[in-house]
């Protein structure tokens, strides 16, 4: 049977992602559920015209499995260079403790208990069970960062920066998810320089710190470089310039195990606490590049499922995924208690915490990649996540905002 080529898969993959995000749009739905829904009608259509979606053993240099991780890591970072963008000092200062504990209290719960479901639900050993767990257990800046900023720019959660406290600490769990979850798939692959579980976690203050000053570094080079160059500069070159250096910090972070990710929103920070004008600028830039970049990552994440092994796992992972939200909604509770925020505005946060899409897209297909046995059914729990909770999340943000916070 003849291979589908290249030309015709990217061709495929924007103009049906575009359509399908549009419908789910008009259908009061995440837009990213109606590309990762075409992605699945891609894959089932073609069956065999994708072998390299399959066969995760043939690798060519040119084909769309090579580039896709590239993809995934640019949606990741441009999503959380806008966090970065979002976030001033002052606000930071305002929401302090009670956006750094839920930043990790909400996600180490939902990680704890998904952990023990996965191994008793689907018998994964601890070590595959942690790491799927952290897979699962991040929020998705697709959904919560254009949500919060939005809300910041109605004046809505003003008195107590109930945007900023969500933004900033959904952002930064992502990127405790991330770090773990690496973590993780070092011992489950044994690729990590040392295999010792807590050598490991020793690691992961050292890699947070390391990540922050990275990125402080080149934010403050950065900003530097684009003012006493500001009219010799475009736009257009700012951003480029910018995203390929945060490519290349994203790269070298990997190798030498640093938090790059956090790295990646300490950028942002500066630019805004900086120069707020060549922070608007290149947050403007981002908003238009995420379109793209957030077709590509989840209708690749669709194109990627196993349709067989998801059905599988359906009612056992729906059981899990209901499991790790009961616990993350007690760990919001629990790190909300410093805080002023009034009921209504806890709940709000609840909700807030509740979607799961960006990360779960980009890591989903990792361990399956990585040559993890239980690759097929761990993607397939990633994509069921994404596919309840997305369309709850984003309902619940978009239906209780204006009444749970104050303006």
């Amino acid at each position: 049977m003849q291979e589908i080529s290249l030309n015709v898969i990217i061709f495929l993959i924007i103009i049906g992602g575009m359509l399908f995000g549009k419908i789910s749009t008009k259908a009061k739905l995440p837009n990213v559920l109606g590309m990762l829904f075409w992605g699945i009608l891609i894959s089932i259509s073609t069956n065999n015209l994708l072998p390299y979606f399959t066969n995760i053993d043939i690798k060519y240099s040119t084909t769309f499995t090579d580039i896709s991780p590239f993809i995934k890591s640019t949606a990741l970072i441009i999503i959380l260079l806008r966090a970065g963008l979002g976030i001033k000092k002052q606000t930071l200062k305002k929401v302090g403790l009670p956006a750094l504990l839920m930043a990790f209290i909400p996600c180490l719960f939902e990680a704890g208990s998904l952990t023990i479901a996965l191994h008793l639900l689907f018998k994964f050993d601890w070590i595959i069970s942690a790491m799927t767990a952290f897979i699962l257990s991040a929020v998705s800046p697709a959904v919560v960062v254009p949500s919060m900023l939005e809300f910041k720019e109605k004046n809505l959660g003003e008195k107590n920066d109930v945007p900023t406290l969500i933004l900033a600490g959904a952002s930064i769990d992502d990127v405790v998810a991330i770090t773990f979850f690496t973590m993780f798939l070092n011992l489950a692959t044994k690729t990590g320089t040392n295999t010792n579980i807590y050598l490991q976690m020793l690691m992961i203050p050292s890699a947070i710190l390391g990540g922050i000053i990275a990125g402080l570094i080149i934010g403050l080079i950065l900003i530097y470089f684009f003012k006493k160059f500001h009219f010799k500069i475009q736009s257009s070159e700012k951003i480029l310039i910018t995203l390929a250096l945060c490519l290349i910090f994203f790269q070298i972070g990997e190798t030498i195990h640093i938090a790059t990710l956090l790295g990646v929103m300490t950028i942002g920070f500066i630019f805004l606490e900086k120069d707020q004008e060549i922070a608007n600028l290149i947050a403007s830039k981002l908003g238009k590049l995420w379109i793209g970049a957030e077709i590509f990552l989840f209708v690749i994440i669709g194109m990627q499922l196993n349709i067989d092994v998801a059905i599988g796992a359906g009612l056992k992972g729906l059981a899990v995924i209901l499991i790790g939200l009961t616990a993350r909604s007690f760990g919001v509770i629990i790190a909300l208690i410093p805080s002023k925020l009034s009921r209504k505005e806890k709940l709000f946060c609840i909700f807030a915490y509740i979607p799961k899409a960006t990360v779960q897209a980009a890591m989903g297909s990792i361990p399956l990649a990585a040559g993890v046995k239980e690759g097929e059914t761990i993607l397939a729990i990633a994509v069921l996540a994404i596919i309840v909770t997305a369309p709850l999340g984003l309902l619940l943000i978009r239906n209780t905002g204006s009444r749970l916070l104050k303006e």
